[in-house]
């Protein structure tokens, strides 16, 4: 059981450690950068025009969740409990990556996509068993024990393997989200639904290690030297010493009755339930616009067909 009085005692960690400031400046600068060019500069980019009203939102609860993830107490939480490790690795590679095709207008993915440093990342997300055996084998390397404790020991490391994985969950779900490809290279909408089930597949034999292991599996989570040592990933060292001179701190178990296995299965098991809910979000979204693709009438299509086509002939005359 997690001890909630004891988990709110994190305040100990400080300001800078609880609420990541530096992360809420690059924040703030990047989403006036990026409403700037959506709601004032778009003029400039070929095909640009407003947000809609659902990509505003999206944009913004793709922001806040951004921070909730990466910036609020449950970056902390998530160093000290592998629970919170695992709600943190779920919100940041199988919810906000998806939403922001949802977020991001069309005309814009399709500038980024012809921009040099991206269009090897664009080749990659256009070959659906490419970018789901990278993402999912990527995540899978993560959370091999002996990588993991290495990454967690190291800020640059660790930071550089958070940003690959975040990218290559972006590029996972390209194959059945994006709406720049012709419609000739897109998936039909039974393989996506497929492909969808398929990441959750070969997800499940690393959070099945996870959840059926006899033993507790990461250091980092475990011993009290390797934990505080990850501790530095996201607290100022000053006041870690601090905290450890006054002996207020010594390792996880301050903040949860659970033993480091229970915390380590309940970790796996929620990241598999918050998986499922989003997943399923996900195919009925993509099972309501096959629904409507299959009821429109043939006259409709075609004249639909005709319009993706010139729309599309006049976006690749523009970055050729």
């Amino acid at each position: 059981m997690i001890n909630l009085d004891r988990l709110m005692s994190i305040r100990i960690f400080g300001f800078i450690g609880n609420w990541s400031p530096f992360l809420i400046a690059f924040i703030i600068v990047a989403s006036v950068v990026y409403f700037l060019i959506t709601m004032k500069w778009y003029k400039d980019i070929p095909g640009g025009r407003k947000l809609t009203k659902l990509e505003f939102w999206m944009s913004i609860t793709v922001i806040l969740l951004f921070y909730i993830t990466f910036g609020s107490p449950i970056d902390i939480l998530s160093h000290i409990l592998f629970t919170f490790h695992m709600v943190q690795m779920a919100l940041g590679l199988l919810l906000i990556p998806p939403l922001l095709y949802f977020a991001i207008p069309d005309y814009l993915w399709a500038y980024m996509v012809k921009l040099p440093v991206l269009r090897f990342f664009h080749k990659i997300g256009q070959k659906p068993l490419l970018a789901l055996i990278l993402f999912c084998g990527a995540f899978s390397l993560y959370h091999i024990p002996t990588v993991m404790d290495t990454l967690k020991l190291n800020q640059s490391l660790h930071f550089m393997s958070l940003a690959i994985l975040f990218l290559l969950a972006t590029i996972a779900f390209w194959p059945v989200l994006n709406k720049v490809d012709p419609q000739e290279k897109h998936m039909n909408y039974l393989f996506k639904i497929l492909y969808v089930f398929g990441i959750g597949g070969l997800l499940l034999p690393a959070c099945g290690l996870i959840i059926f292991s006899e033993t507790p599996m990461f250091k980092t989570y475990t011993e009290s030297a390797a934990w505080l040592k990850s501790m530095e990933l996201c607290v100022p060292v000053g006041v870690l010493d601090t905290l450890k001179d006054q002996n207020m701190i010594s390792g996880p178990e301050y903040f949860s009755h659970m033993t480091p296995l229970s915390d380590q299965r309940t970790g796996g098991i929620i990241m598999k339930i918050l998986q499922e809910v989003f997943f399923g979000f996900i195919i009925a979204y993509l099972f309501a616009n096959w629904w409507k693709q299959e009821s429109r009438d043939p006259d409709e299509i075609t004249r639909e067909s005709l319009e993706r086509a010139n729309e599309r002939k006049k976006l690749e005359e523009l970055y050729r």
